[in-house]
């Protein structure tokens, strides 16, 4: 079931003519993936600051979008809330929304994206565009394609809280007694996925998970560069195994997998705009994400 009355409309303006050795770029709405996008780091959402009035408002967003595609909760509303203390003794309440759709088996796939940014610093909004309303919006539209594509896995969908403050809402999630843990089989998440110059999307935990290398290196995402790194100690500061939502996954012995960029020139600054996203390489990198998905649920027991 589509969100929009215009579907057909839209479908007409992003069908591709499909070249051989391409990714078709037209399975997700990505016109609509581009206005969540553009809403979630709108100058309104006050750069969505765990424990904030904008991370409110963009809690209420995501739930509405959530409600419009009907996807199924764990909880009456969707939100997981949980509290943290920060290292100034502050107490936080921060709030995770949890989504899923269910597959023909039980045990699941989680797909992230930390929706929450640094809010309002000197006076300047921290929109976040890139970090992390991009993965956000993804993962809406992958909510929407696999309610018409029914998963193998269960899937379940978390947009985190707190990312930006430790990665406070993962670490709440692999503790939520009310998520069934047993069953999670994998992490997939998206953080900072639509600002790149390269072409370049990295998947990082490969070499932690060795036997996902195969299954994602058979996935054609050209024109797209896929590529695996990242994920060594010998990197020090490169290594991304704990840099994001996915390194309490891995702490617990989930395995994950994490798709981003480089770091560039707007990452934490003010300048992370949704003017300054490359539509193009998001939209690509959108897709391969979704190609890496399927392929993963179809190949992993």
């Amino acid at each position: 079931m589509q969100r929009y009355s215009n579907f057909i409309l839209i479908t007409l303006l992003f069908t591709l003519i499909y070249l051989p050795g391409h990714a078709q770029l037209d399975r997700l709405d990505t016109e609509f993936m581009l206005e969540d996008l553009r809403k979630l780091s709108h100058d309104a959402a006050e750069g969505r600051r765990t424990g904030t009035k904008g991370a409110e408002a963009a809690r209420r967003f995501i739930i509405k979008q959530l409600e419009d595609m009907r996807a199924k909760s764990l909880q009456d509303d969707y939100r997981h809330p949980f509290t943290f203390t920060t290292s100034r003794g502050d107490t936080i309440q921060g709030e995770n929304i949890v989504a899923y759709i269910k597959g023909e088996e039980q045990t699941a796939f989680v797909i992230t994206a930390h929706y929450d940014h640094l809010g309002v610093r000197n006076g300047e909004v921290y929109n976040g565009a890139d970090d992390n309303a991009s993965g956000v919006a993804a993962l809406l539209a992958l909510v929407e394609y696999f309610k018409s594509n029914k998963p193998r896995h269960t899937l379940v969908f978390a947009a985190l809280d707190g990312e930006e403050m430790g990665l406070q809402g993962a670490k709440a999630f692999v503790n939520d007694m009310s998520i069934p843990q047993e069953l999670l089989k994998l992490n997939i998440n998206m953080d900072m996925i639509s600002m790149n110059d390269k072409n370049e999307l990295y998947v990082a935990g490969t070499s932690h998970y060795p036997n996902l290398k195969p299954i994602i290196e058979k996935v054609d995402v050209l024109p797209l560069q896929l590529k695996f790194g990242h994920d060594t100690p010998d990197l020090g500061n490169d290594d991304w195994t704990n840099a994001s939502d996915h390194g309490p996954f891995h702490q617990k012995g989930i395995p994950f997998l994490y798709f981003g960029v480089e770091d560039h020139a707007n990452y934490h600054k003010p300048t992370d705009d949704f003017e300054n996203v490359n539509q193009d390489f998001y939209i690509k990198a959108a897709h391969a994400i979704l190609d890496c998905i399927l392929a993963l649920d179809a190949s992993l027991n």
